[in-house]
């Protein structure tokens, strides 16, 4: 069985096609809704890998997740159970579409790294094993039906945290403007110094929430992952160091 171990908990990923990436790990890390929130949903959860951070981080929250393919939801539920927060959390094995449709409960927080197709993703010239396209490919979750489902579904003081490519950044901005969510804080993430910029973390707050002070600017700060080839920087280890055994 293929294991990743972090600090606290270990997550199986041999049953899952995507398996856990910095994406994941870097979203756990930095979302950050300033108050623990008493309920979390983890959107497309995969291994589950982010749905174990936000019980890690938030010791009296009760995590939900959903997950659509059968070997992750399995693979997921496997997970939790085998953690030290079974208790906190819950996978449903369902469609975003169905879950938002079917279920009246709010979440404090809603976070997801969504399915997209990276560009960069190595593979032959032939077509991408299919478990590992569903995971990649937004087919399955539209950008639209993804913040409509969180227009849905989030508190009205909560927030909605989540990693996308930086060259969807405008037109995810757009559908997350016409759903009244604006962005309170955004971090740029490159590989090197040298790197162009791949992937944006942005935090959402509904435009008439409390918690939304519309004439302060969205806070923007810059993350660089590497000095060299497995030489981090002092800002990665930093925001990762509660997770990762080797931080």
């Amino acid at each position: 069985m293929s294991v990743f171990k972090f600090k606290q908990f270990e997550v199986a990923q041999d049953q899952c096609a995507q398996k856990i990436g910095t994406d994941a790990v870097l979203l756990g890390a930095w979302a950050d809704p300033k108050e623990q929130p008493f309920s979390v949903l983890d959107v497309g959860t995969g291994t589950g890998v982010i749905a174990l951070m936000m019980a890690q981080r938030f010791s009296s929250s009760q995590v939900d997740a959903i997950e659509i393919d059968d070997a992750a939801f399995e693979q997921a539920t496997f997970n939790f159970e085998n953690s030290p927060y079974g208790d906190r959390l819950f996978c449903y094995h369902a469609s975003f579409q169905e879950f938002y449709q079917e279920v009246e409960e709010r979440y404090a927080l809603i976070i997801s790294n969504p399915p997209f197709f990276d560009g960069n993703l190595e593979r032959d010239d032939q077509i991408v094993d299919q478990k590992r396209q569903q995971a990649r490919f937004d087919d399955a979750l539209p950008f639209d039906e993804l913040v409509y489902g969180v227009y849905q579904l989030l508190e009205n003081d909560g927030t909605f945290a989540c990693i996308i490519p930086s060259d969807r950044e405008q037109a995810f901005l757009k559908i997350t403007d016409h759903f009244q969510l604006v962005p309170v804080r955004k971090t740029y993430v490159k590989g090197t110094a040298d790197a162009p910029v791949k992937r944006v973390l942005m935090e959402f707050r509904f435009r008439e929430s409390e918690k939304t002070t519309s004439n302060l600017p969205t806070v923007i700060s810059h993350l660089i992952i590497e000095k060299s080839r497995h030489y981090y920087t002092d800002d990665y280890v930093n925001l990762t160091k509660d997770f990762y055994l080797k931080m």
